[in-house]
Parts: structure tokens; C-alpha cells; sequence
């Protein structure tokens, strides 16, 4: 599936109940320096990290996260990669966690270990994409805007 295939980037802001992708994005704040509690609430912490990187990268500081955020926000990472980027990445792998506890359980531990790398490989190959293990621009939009989550 070529990029244009790929739904666009989410626009998240403040909403009552709304948690994804909000973990995954609140991982890519504190990433980038943004000092934000990593809890799937977008309130009002979140909106002022959001608010303050866009200020930082001369966006319009509207504390939404959308298509002219998200590109700047998300950090590459792949295997032997560690720390809050690779936790936004396992943040999705719990969401789509799908086996009912059957299969192995997913820990967000901020390693791109064999796990998350056969998942984030399935994942590509599922959505059409370089299936590379890379986590980076188009993978990156694929997972935050909640593709075969359905």
C-alpha cells in the first residue's frame, strides 16, 4: 500500500474518554524534552506539552496534534532502540492486542526487543508498507491513526 493509502494523520486534542492514541502521544512529548504523565488523558498538561513543541518547531501552538505536528513529534526508532518512543510504539501493540490473553503478553518496557520488532514487522506487512521493522514517518502515521484497529 503506498503512502497515499495510509489513513492521514490523527488531529487528538482535548476530549473527555478519548485514550487513543493519547498514551502513545504523550510518550512522544516526554521524547522530545516534554515532561508530561503518560496516562491516556489528554488534559490540560497534555495540551500545554503539545502547545509548547509545536512553539519550540514555530507551529501554530493550538495544542492539537495534527498533520503539521505529528511529522515533527515522532521520533525513528527500530530495534535495539529504547526508551519513550519505543513505549509509544507498545502503547499501540497493547491497543491492538487482540488474543484475549492467549498470546504473549505485551510489556511496554521502552526496549525494541524480538517482540516488538516481529510486531511492528506484522504490522507493516499487514497495512502494505516496507515491511522493515523501521518505526519511522509512514509506520509511524499508520499506527497513530489507528489502522486495522477495527
Amino acid at each position: 500500500m503506498p503512502a497515499t493509502q495510509i489513513l492521514p494523520w490523527p488531529l487528538v486534542k482535548r476530549a473527555p474518554n478519548e485514550l487513543f492514541p493519547v498514551r502513545s502521544l504523550q510518550d512522544l512529548l516526554s521524547a522530545r524534552g516534554h515532561a508530561v504523565a503518560v496516562d491516556g488523558i489528554f488534559g490540560p498538561s497534555t495540551e500545554a506539552a503539545v502547545k509548547a513543541f509545536q512553539q519550540s518547531e514555530g507551529l501554530a501552538a493550538d495544542g492539537i496534534a495534527g498533520p503539521q505536528t505529528w511529522p515533527k513529534l515522532i521520533v525513528q526508532v527500530k530495534k535495539g532502540s529504547s526508551g519513550p518512543a519505543v513505549r509509544g510504539v507498545q502503547e499501540v501493540m497493547k491497543f491492538h492486542d487482540q488474543s484475549g490473553g492467549e498470546g504473549q503478553p505485551i510489556h511496554i518496557d521502552g526496549i525494541f526487543g524480538p517482540q516488538t520488532d516481529a510486531w511492528v514487522r506484522g504490522f507493516q506487512n499487514a497495512v502494505g508498507i516496507t515491511s522493515d521493522g523501521i518505526v519511522g514517518r509512514i509506520t509511524w502515521r499508520a499506527l497513530v491513526s489507528g489502522m486495522l484497529s477495527g
